[in-house]
């Protein structure tokens, strides 16, 4: 069984930083791919970041520089760097890790954390 378990969240000001941190386990085979994803009220879920076994790293193009994805120590923790922070970054965080990486990129993966909130004010 595989657990994500998000942390990190938080209310912030426009321009301002926050870290989010994923820890994950369970079954090492299963969280080889990862990423964040995000969801605001009323929209649909969409990939932030992903990050490949093999240290590949997509973000989405709203992203723009501002943030970072990368594992920890041991591979088992997904931190998301996020500098610059708009508003519209307002959302539910959502961890997610599948044996393939192309599950990660279009959502289909298997599995899910339940998510942290992040609330940014202007």
């Amino acid at each position: 069984q595989v657990q994500l378990v998000e942390s990190g969240g938080g209310q912030v000001q426009a321009g301002g930083s926050l870290k989010l941190s994923c820890e994950a386990s369970g079954m090492t085979v299963a969280i080889r791919a990862l990423a964040w994803f995000r969801q605001a009220p009323g929209k649909q879920r969409e990939l932030v970041a992903a990050l490949s076994p093999g240290g590949t790293t997509k973000y989405a193009e709203f992203v723009e520089g501002r943030f970072t994805i990368s594992r920890g120590n041991g591979r088992t923790v997904l931190h998301l760097q996020m500098n610059s922070l708009k508003p519209e970054d307002t959302a539910r965080y959502y961890c997610a890790a599948d044996p393939a990486w192309r599950s990660v990129l279009i959502g289909t993966n298997d599995y899910w954390g339940r998510g942290t909130q992040v609330t940014v004010s202007s």
